[in-house]
């Protein structure tokens, strides 16, 4: 059974090529013998097909189907002295066929491949304009990939991400019943006989396929749902946004955050609803550990592949900062892991997960659990401050002047004023030094207390039972103080860097806006980027011969590799981050983000880290902010240039349009006097054949150079806006009949018309759309010769009038239909080029239009459409 779907969504680009996906529940099911039989159609009507990667396991009949089909050679990838036939990417790109088959969409790459996953490669072809089919197992799906392992035991390691199956154009469903399949297995049509009762009694049981049937069924009605969905809004009528479904997704740096944002990512699929993956930097995680910050990025990088907007918030209050964030946006539910934490932990220091439900309103909170072993453990782990031996003498320092001062007290003041001594001594060091120091310093406090001061002095023994109350307490206060002064001085820490990533973006705005060369821009952004993530950093534009061309250099000068550069291109031509860190040539020794402007990428923005640095995603964030202002500033520097030089160009038109006329005026009274004078001497008996040559050929160079005054004058005049057109109800018959009559000296053969009977009155300029009619016969007679025949046809189109005005003369060169109106362009030896421009201008005038093209047979026809406006009304 199959099932063709088409994707609702319209296209965003008309370059962009087509995806046709056949998904299966399993391998095996037929999807490459399904996509090859509707390729062997294909081929057959005559279609540019061709075979990128085929993976046929060995089955003859996928073989056979595939022979005849163009197929592309494989590119030989080394990786540990092993040769892997890997697709070839740019053999595709060069050969550039209509469509192309590349099966395995979920497929890795060998390692130096230029993408990390086979479905990469098929982005880039369909952004160059290359419709591709490939095939793709249900549980390959990233978001499905938990769902799947929970069924088969098995977790799927190669994903195709959601965001990236969800713009394919058409799904084909290949479904086939678990019996078929089990059959096929038998008959060694999946794999190989050795291995079909372990496939059977794994992967394959009854029950996982199921399952996975099931899931692959609900896949695809959600897609039918989807175009359902669009049908009714056809009309572009949408919901207010206010009205639509939000979820947001709380990513914690624990190993449970990828289980989390897929699992929001599947009922946000389901609920048609916007997701949005938020992690929140207070002093509550300030000492998560190097692997739990690790998996938080690892969740947020997932979560931007699946398609969600990710968000970095900072505050002391977690849930505080959630809820706030959330009511803000609208959300409708709120995605959270299960804490596994012992209660008691809990009970000490709170839980996040209590206190959102608690605070959420009419917001929805959904819990989603998870293995013991993924639990989230925000305090333990907490890393302190580096200690040193001068810090702990120092806190040692402290609790002895603490303890002289003391001595020198005792028996002048209580006991309870001597703890407050120690207590200010905790606090000093607290505040001075790290949590270690400050956490002995309490202990040791307590026990030169009770040493020193309390009786019998000298021993830990403790002679009044009270004094117990007094060390519990004071120790606490003391661990208290040193808790609290901590968390202020991460609080402090949070917010300094905050304000050195507001400052940073501040300064770099305030100098790009003072600053109007393109290199200063470069050079400003790329040192603040450089700064504030450690690394070296490059700017790149794109030059004239579409070379990448550095803007600002690095220090180290990386930038100048042949590989890098490589690198650079491929960012300038797909607008999309590459290079270290990236899923793209991450072979490379840098990071390149493109710099996206109004309109296309304006620049790229490289940074090679130092040795140890890492770029998380905040600071990441911040990197994209500084490079996105470099973009405006340099997409408002092409803008004021382009707008300076479009001031220009209209002021040199407007001073050749008046020089025009001016010398054009000028030269019509000796013109005049020329051709009057010629006229005479033409007309003189007793010339002889010589001067009566010669004054002839004087008097028809006047009567051209008349004509090209004529014109100067009427594009002046149509440039300038000084026309004003008297209009009046015309009869589009009686014109062309006028112009034929001022041009029937052109021609050796009768212009034939087809006008038809019931063509309606047109309210027109009649004398400029008659010197339009003379101007094409003119044109005719120009290029076709005397001997042209021209056809003159007029019908009533729609609400309009069509008139066609054809020749049998040569015809245009492809590509140059329009460049036959501009000024001054002439085909052939003779003409001004001017006759062509004036139709334009008097046509536009109107509200009309003139196109040109060539016949089927031969010559060239002009398309003359005039408006509804300019129709009569007939009662």
């Amino acid at each position: 059974m199959t099932n063709h779907l088409e994707h609702p969504a319209e296209r965003t680009s008309h370059k962009r090529g087509r995806l046709k996906v056949y998904l299966g529940m399993a391998a095996g099911v037929g999807k490459t013998y399904a996509m090859l039989s509707d390729t062997r159609a294909d081929v057959d009507r005559g279609l540019d097909i061709v075979i990128g990667y085929l993976e046929a396991h060995g089955r003859k009949e996928t073989e056979e189907l595939a022979t005849g089909i163009e197929q592309l050679p494989l590119r030989e990838a080394e990786h540990r002295s092993i040769s892997i036939p890997e697709f070839d990417l740019d053999a595709a790109l060069a050969r550039r066929p209509k469509i192309i088959l590349v099966d395995e969409l979920a497929h890795t790459n060998a390692p130096g491949s230029r993408h990390v996953k086979r479905w990469q490669d098929i982005a880039e072809l369909l952004e160059s304009g290359i419709d591709v089919r490939t095939t793709v197992n249900i549980q390959h799906i990233e978001s499905l990939r938990d769902v799947v392992a929970q069924i088969t035991g098995v977790f799927v390691q190669e994903t195709v991400p959601d965001s990236f199956f969800e713009v394919a154009d058409e799904v084909e469903l290949i479904d086939l019943p678990p019996e078929e399949l089990h059959k096929r297995l038998e008959e060694g049509k999946v794999y190989i006989a050795e291995k079909v009762d372990q496939a059977i009694s794994g992967f394959f049981k009854r029950s996982n396929l199921l399952a996975l049937r099931e899931l692959a069924l609900r896949h695809t009605a959600e897609r039918v749902d989807e175009e359902m969905r669009q049908s009714r809004t056809l009309q572009d009528v949408r919901e207010p946004w206010h009205a639509r479904e939000r979820i947001l997704v709380c990513v914690a740096p624990n190993r449970m955050a990828p289980r989390i944002v897929r699992a929001a990512k599947r009922l946000a699929t389901n609920l048609h609803a916007d997701l949005i993956a938020v992690s929140v930097e207070s002093p509550r995680q300030s000492g998560v550990s190097d692997e739990g910050r690790a998996q938080l990025e690892a969740a947020l990088a997932l979560a931007e592949k699946l398609g969600a907007q990710t968000v970095a918030l900072a505050g002391e209050d977690i849930v505080a900062e959630v809820i706030r964030f959330a009511e803000s946006e609208n959300v409708t539910t709120i995605v959270m892991g299960k804490p596994v934490r012992k209660r008691w932990r809990e009970l000490v220091f709170g839980s996040v997960v209590d206190q959102l439900i608690r605070s959420s309103g009419d917001i929805d909170v959904l819990v989603i659990t998870g293995a013991e072993e993924q639990g989230t453990h925000l305090v333990i782990g907490r890393k302190p401050e580096p200690a040193t031996w001068q810090s702990y003498f120092a806190m040692l320092g402290i609790l002895a002047l603490c303890t002289a001062l003391g001595l020198l007290m005792i028996g002048r003041f209580d006991l309870a004023n001597i703890v407050m001594v120690y207590l200010l001594g905790v606090a000093t060091i607290s505040v001075r030094y790290g949590r270690n120091e400050s956490l002995l310093g309490a202990v040791l406090g307590v026990a030169l207390f009770d040493i020193c001061f309390v009786p019998p002095r000298g021993t830990f023994a403790v002679s009044d039972a009270q004094y117990v109350v007094t060390f519990g307490v004071m120790l606490v206060v003391s661990i208290l103080l040193s808790s609290l002064t901590f968390r202020l001085k991460e609080q402090t820490k949070a917010a300094s860097k905050r304000e050195r990533d507001t400052a940073a973006l501040y300064e770099v705005s305030r100098q790009l806006a003072s600053t109007r060369k393109r290199e200063e821009m470069a050079e400003v952004s790329a040192r603040k980027a450089a700064d504030i993530s450690g690394s070296d950093a490059a700017v790149f534009a794109k030059g004239e011969d579409g070379t990448p061309e550095i803007l600002a250099g690095s220090k180290s000068g990386f930038e100048l590799a042949d590989k890098e550069l490589g690198v650079v291109s491929w960012v300038f031509d797909n607008a999309r981050p590459a290079g270290w860190g990236t899923d793209t040539l991450a072979g490379s020794d840098a990071m390149y983000l493109p710099l996206m402007g109004s309109v296309n990428c304006v620049g790229v923005l490289g940074l090679r880290p130092a040795p140890g640095i890492t770029i998380d995603s905040s600071l990441r964030h911040i990197i994209e902010s500084i490079g996105q202002q470099l973009a405006l500033a340099l997409d408002r520097t092409q803008l004021a240039k382009d707008s300076h030089e479009a001031s220009l160009r209209v002021e040199r038109e407007k001073l050749r349009s008046n020089l025009l006329s001016s010398v054009s005026h000028d030269l019509r009274t000796p013109l005049a006097s020329i051709e009057g004078a010629a006229s005479s001497l033409v007309e003189q008996h007793d010339l002889s054949e010589r001067s009566r040559s010669l004054a002839t050929t004087v008097f028809e160079e006047s009567v051209r150079m008349a004509r090209l005054v004529r014109d100067l004058l009427d594009m002046s005049r149509f440039e300038g806006g000084g026309v004003e057109l008297n209009l009046d109800w015309q009869s589009l018959e009686e014109l062309i009949g006028s112009a034929m009559l001022r041009t029937e000296s052109m021609f050796t053969k009768p212009v034939r018309t087809d006008i038809a009977a019931d063509l309606p009155l047109l309210k027109l300029d009649g004398v400029l759309v008659e010197q339009v009619f003379v101007n094409l016969l003119e044109n005719a007679a120009r290029h076709g010769g005397v001997e042209a025949q021209v056809d003159i046809v007029a019908r009533t189109e729609g609400s309009g009038v069509e008139v066609t005005v054809a020749n049998d003369g040569p015809g245009i060169p492809p590509g140059e239909e329009d460049l036959l109106f501009e000024k001054f362009r002439k085909r052939g030896g003779s003409g001004f080029g001017l006759g062509l421009s004036i139709c334009r201008a008097v046509m536009m005038a109107h509200g009309g239009s003139i196109v040109a093209r060539n016949r089927r047979q031969c010559g060239v026809e002009f398309v003359l459409r005039f408006p509804t406006s300019a129709i009569a009304e007939v009662q």
